[in-house]
């Protein structure tokens, strides 16, 4: 399988599953992804993106990119799209999206780090915006890690194609948080347990808060936010939570400690 798909506790889990290509993607993994995301129900909480055998994620297949090369104009256009469309469908998704890396992640790869919401990497970790080494540039990636890294950053990275360590990529922005490689998966787990402290709807209300103040005219913003707050407060969600906090106790949709 080029992904292994795994849901409990209102957990879904993606793990890339080609080690023998370092987790290279091609087409089927393309439209693999695509779907899963496009398709997420509302009883998903969280979405974990990681990978098995040495690498993250190496970006396009090498198989794939010597279809590539007799691909005309309107066929390579094609091509960007669907790829565009992956990158798209795991941004747009509407509860939080965890990267755990290790390995390299490089081209597209990065990409997929790009568009999570929260990334953990291992220090042993490599990044790299590798397409100019190869005559090709990070196009369709872009503007998902250039909103993550700025400007200054691509320029730097951009350009030379070089690979970086993962404190450069924390230092960046492109990762949160930088761990030894033996405590990656403890770590992640904390990280998980903290995500689902948050109410469900008020996790996807917040990625739509962020993505909506960033769009909107300026001076539509306080009516904006003040209007949702208000909506928040009165919700059955907002008034558990509040009623959780004034009785000191646990809100609903925090699990038992196992």
């Amino acid at each position: 399988m080029s992904l292994v798909i795994e849901k409990r506790n209102n957990i879904l889990e993606i793990r890339f599953n080609r080690p023998e290509v370092h987790n290279a993607f091609n087409d089927e993994v393309i439209e693999q992804v695509i779907n899963i995301f496009e398709n997420i129900d509302e009883t998903i909480r969280l979405v974990v993106i990681s990978a098995e055998g040495k690498s993250f994620c190496a970006g396009a297949d090498l198989n794939w990119m010597k279809s590539m090369k007799e691909y005309s104009m309107e066929q390579n256009i094609a091509d960007s799209q669907q790829l565009n469309k992956m990158f798209s469908a795991i941004d747009n998704c509407s509860c939080p999206v965890l990267g755990k890396v290790h390995g390299h992640a490089l081209g597209g790869g990065v990409g997929v780090v790009a568009v999570c919401d929260f990334v953990l990497a291992s220090s042993k970790a490599k990044f790299g915006f590798t397409e100019v080494r190869l005559g090709l540039i990070p196009a369709v990636i872009s503007p998902y890690c250039i909103k993550k890294i700025g400007i200054s950053n691509a320029r730097a990275h951009f350009l030379s194609g070089a690979v970086f360590t993962a404190q450069t990529a924390k230092e960046m922005g492109l990762v949160h948080e930088v761990v030894e490689s033996e405590e990656l998966d403890s770590r992640f787990t904390e990280i998980v347990t903290s995500y689902l402290q948050a109410g469900p709807q008020a996790a996807r209300d917040s990625k739509e808060l962020i993505k909506s103040v960033s769009d909107i005219p300026e001076e539509q913003v306080s009516d904006y936010t003040t209007e949702f707050i208000a909506r928040k407060r009165i919700s059955e969600e907002g008034q558990e939570g509040m009623s959780a906090l004034l009785e000191k106790r646990k809100a609903n949709w925090v699990l038992d400690d196992k």
